[in-house]
């Protein structure tokens, strides 16, 4: 058995902002059977805490956490195997787990997640006297430390994978917390933590890990050139042997159509008919006018990056067309804002819900016809495998994780029996109008729409097989790699 210790600032059904607590909620459970062990250390916000009830084990404390003392929790939790720092003079904050009430960035953000990476160091070097680690994973800039915190730490036989969930976070901070981060002055430089004279914690575990992963080979392939690669694209072709996309999964059985509680009517691909009950749910749920005519649904962060503002550009031309939209999110205020204004051009045509609600997306990949991700680059994307999953068509820009999971709709792909979406360019709102229009044309053609349907809810959309390419790569980290057809690149 293979010990792993994942660390992360979020795992769902625990605590949950985006797809990182997806992937690195189902992960564990993904792995367990290819012989891989998996625990989580997770920061000990209040959300996370209460769950609890009391209960946990005290495995270990700490007198100075970053300026507070500091205790080890085990425990399970809804099926995972979690370690939580409980430390209230970090975490103990309502609402968001990186954001104040303002809305912005909590200015202790450096000292809260280097608090993360450097407890995770402590469980590699044998902090505890039952359980030692073989391969500490981390995820994205909020763990980034890590491999820093070993590599510049005791000498261990303990290797290192930094996951680039988005490289477009990268943890920066001014140079002057520098000496409050327990590292070594030669940890201050190019092949260290130090970048473009600041610290960026995502650079570091780039630069320090032992092996490189993003959530797509696509994306893998993008962020090594400039128009991708935020600044980086150097460092991941100086080390591009170590760099891999490895894509995600999702949970099969959270995302079931045939038995989701979400949902007001269960279907599968041989009862398609009955998503009509809840596309009806979500017509008056947006106060949207009946079933007639294409819905298409969006469930996003509004920001730039989703290629939001191309969507407002573009809404009401595909309104134009017959579409309804029922749009879920928030984000960027002048998006709020014109997503509300279309809402209020087109009663009955255009429905906004501004916030997150889980059960409520479900209803919309349940009951929409298409959902749109029009994203200017997308490292993996987990909307639509939802999609895929649930019979909602995803019409997807062609980057990243979209084009390594959509096959677009052309002649040729229909034709084959192949196409399970539809792609169009990036940053484009006149592609993303184009890309609409044929989704519209689709969609009046009923038996094409259905077998498009089927085929997307017949994709292998698990984490069966990268689960498998994980273990294998933990397996080469460790000297142990499988001679087989899913070994890592």
């Amino acid at each position: 058995m293979i010990e792993v210790l994942s660390v992360a600032s979020e795992a769902y059904p625990l605590i949950k902002t985006g797809g990182l607590a997806d992937v690195t909620g189902a992960l564990p459970g993904a792995l367990s059977p290819l012989g891989v062990s998996m625990r989580t250390l997770l920061p000990g916000y209040p959300v996370v805490t209460d769950k609890l009830n009391g209960g946990g084990r005290t495995v270990a404390e700490f007198d100075d956490l970053f300026d507070g003392p500091a205790k080890l929790v085990a425990a399970r939790i809804n099926g995972l195997e979690i370690l939580l720092i409980d430390a209230p003079h970090l975490y103990a904050r309502p609402g968001n787990p990186y954001l104040g009430p303002d809305g912005l960035d909590w200015p202790d953000n450096w000292r809260r997640f280097a608090a993360l990476g450097w407890v995770a160091s402590q469980l590699g070097h044998g902090l505890l006297d039952d359980y030692q680690p073989q391969i500490i994973q981390a995820h994205d800039w909020q763990a980034g430390l890590l491999p820093a915190y070993m590599k510049y730490g005791p000498a261990t036989d303990v290797k290192t994978v930094m996951t680039v969930h988005n490289i477009a976070f990268k943890g920066f901070f001014g140079s002057e917390i520098f000496p409050q981060l327990r590292l070594p002055p030669a940890a201050f430089a190019v092949g260290g933590v130090e970048f473009y004279g600041g610290i960026s914690y995502l650079k570091s575990g780039m630069e320090c890990a032992d092996f490189v992963t993003t959530v797509s080979p696509n994306y893998a392939e993008e962020i090594r050139t400039p128009a991708f690669g935020m600044g980086l694209e150097g460092l991941l072709n100086g080390r591009a042997e170590t760099v891999t996309g490895i894509l995600n999964g999702i949970d099969i059985d959270t995302w079931d159509s045939a038995i989701d509680p979400e949902l007001k009517q269960t279907y599968s691909a041989n009862t398609l008919h009955l998503r009509q009950v809840n596309k009806r749910a979500l017509a008056e749920r947006f106060q949207l006018d009946g079933v007639d005519g294409p819905l298409f649904c969006v469930i996003s962060r509004f920001t730039g990056q989703k290629g939001m503002d191309l969507l407002a550009q573009v809404v009401d031309g595909v309104v134009g067309l017959g579409a309804r939209f029922c749009l879920l999110g928030s984000g960027e205020p002048h998006l709020e804002a014109g997503f509300a204004a279309a809402a209020a051009r087109h009663p009955g045509k255009v429905g906004l819900v501004v916030g997150y609600d889980e059960g409520l997306s479900h209803l919309m990949q349940g009951g929409a016809d298409a959902i749109l991700v029009p994203s200017r680059f997308e490292p993996c994307g987990l909307t639509q495998l939802y999609g895929l999953r649930y019979g909602c068509i995803p019409v997807v820009s062609r980057v990243g994780g979209l084009a390594d999971t959509i096959i677009d709709a052309n002649p040729a792909a229909l034709d084959a029996g192949v196409a399970t979406g539809i792609q169009f360019d990036a940053d484009s709102a006149h592609a993303l109008y184009e890309a609409a229009r044929r989704a519209v044309k689709l969609y009046g053609d009923e038996k094409v729409w259905r077998k498009m349907q089927r085929r997307g809810m017949k994709s292998d959309v698990s984490w069966e097989h990268s689960a498998d390419r994980y273990a294998a790569l933990y397996g080469q980290l460790l000297g142990l790699a499988r001679d087989n057809d899913n070994a890592a690149d």
